[in-house]
C-alpha cells in the first residue's frame, strides 16, 4: 500500500455561517487531508501538534479510520490551536475573529520513521520553515504538494520561496497566485509560479472549480453546482487530500492523471461543505462518492463534431 505524509494543523474551529453556528468542533487542514486522503485505503500519518485539552473522542476518529498517529504530539500543559471565523452571506468571504496558535507556536514536526520512505508529502498550510523541515527529513518522495497562503506571503516570503523551490505541485487560490506572481492572468501567474520551481500549478477558485497547469498544458475542472452550501471551513484541505489521495493510490503523477485527481478532490470537497466541520466527510460512504462522480462526469462531458 502506498504510504502518504500529511502535514498540517490538527484543531478547534468554532464556526458560523448564515445558515447558524457551532462551539470549538474538530477541524485543522492536517484533518481535512488525512480524512479526505483515507477514501482510497492509502497509508496516511497525520504530522502535527495538539494539547492536553483535546480529547479522547477526536483522537479515536483517527484510530477508528486507521489513520496512523505516530507524529502527533501531544503536549499535555499546553492548549490546541484554535479558530473562529464568520462567513458572509456569500460564503465566500469570511472574517477571522480569533486565532490562537497556543502549541503549534512551537511546533517542531517529526516524521515517524517507517514514514520517512513514504513517495507522497502533502504539505498542509504552516509555517514556510515548518514545510521545509518536513522535506528535509524524507528520504526520497517522488511528489511533494505544498499548500500555503496569502499569510506567508506577506510575512515569510523568502522562506516560502525555499520552500517552493523543492516541491513538485503548488496548490492556492486566485488570490494568492496573483499575489505571488505579480501577474493579473492566471494563466500567466501559472507560469511564473512554474519558474520558481514546480511542475504543477494548481490554481483553486472555491465554487468557481480549479484550474492545473503543466509547461504548455492546462485543465479546467468545474465545483458541482450545490443548492446549499452550509461550511466552506475545510473544502480546500479537503480538495488537496483528494487530490493526492488518488494520486497515491494509482501511482501516477502524469499530467494526464492529475486531471483525474483535481475531479476526485473537487468531488470531495463538494460533500465537506454541506455540512458544519469535519460532520460530512466523517459520516461519508463509497457510494455516495461513486454516485457523484457519476454527476460530475455528466456534468463536464460533452460531444461536438469538428470540421
Amino acid at each position: 500500500m502506498s504510504k502518504l505524509v500529511v502535514v498540517g494543523t490538527v484543531a478547534f474551529d468554532k464556526i458560523e455561517t448564515p445558515f447558524g453556528k457551532t462551539d470549538k468542533i474538530l477541524g485543522g487542514a492536517g484533518t481535512y487531508i488525512g480524512l479526505a486522503a483515507k477514501k482510497f485505503g492509502i497509508d496516511t500519518t497525520i504530522v502535527s501538534v495538539i494539547g492536553g485539552d483535546f480529547p479522547e473522542e477526536y483522537i479515536n476518529i483517527f484510530k477508528e479510520r486507521d489513520i496512523n498517529i505516530e507524529g502527533l504530539k501531544m503536549v499535555e500543559d499546553g492548549k490546541t490551536f484554535f479558530w473562529s471565523g464568520r462567513y458572509h452571506n456569500d460564503m465566500n468571504s469570511r472574517d477571522t475573529l480569533d486565532t490562537q496558535l497556543n502549541v503549534l507556536a512551537d511546533f517542531q514536526p517529526v516524521v515517524p520513521a517507517s514514514y520517512k520512505d513514504a513517495k507522497i508529502v502533502m504539505l498542509g498550510n504552516l509555517h514556510p520553515l515548518v514545510q521545509l523541515s518536513v522535506i528535509e527529513q524524507m528520504e526520497n518522495p517522488e511528489l511533494v504538494v505544498l499548500d500555503t497562503m496569502n499569510f506567508w506571503m506577506d510575512n515569510a516570503l523568502e522562506d516560502l520561496k525555499k520552500v517552493i523551490a523543492k516541491i513538485d505541485v503548488i496548490t492556492i487560490n486566485d488570490e494568492e497566485a496573483r499575489q505571488l506572481s505579480g501577474e493579473y492572468s492566471l494563466v500567466k501567474a501559472a507560469r511564473e509560479i512554474e519558474k520558481m520551481g514546480p511542475k504543477y500549478v494548481v490554481i483553486k477558485k472555491g465554487e468557481h472549480g480549479a484550474l492545473l497547469f503543466h509547461q504548455n498544458e492546462m485543465f479546467f475542472a468545474p465545483a458541482l453546482p450545490l443548492e446549499e452550501v452550509f461550511d466552506p471551513t475545510g473544502a480546500g484541505d479537503t480538495f488537496a487530500g483528494g487530490f493526492v489521495g488518488y494520486i497515491a493510490k494509482t501511482g501516477d503523477t502524469s499530467f494526464k492523471n492529475m486531471k483525474n485527481a483535481i475531479i476526485y478532490g473537487s468531488n470531495l470537497a463538494s460533500f465537506c461543505v454541506e455540512k458544519f466541520g469535519t460532520e460530512r466527510m466523517l459520516n461519508l460512504t463509497d457510494k455516495e462518492i461513486d454516485e457523484r462522480l457519476k454527476t460530475f462526469k455528466a456534468l463536464t462531458q460533452f460531444k461536438i463534431s469538428l470540421d
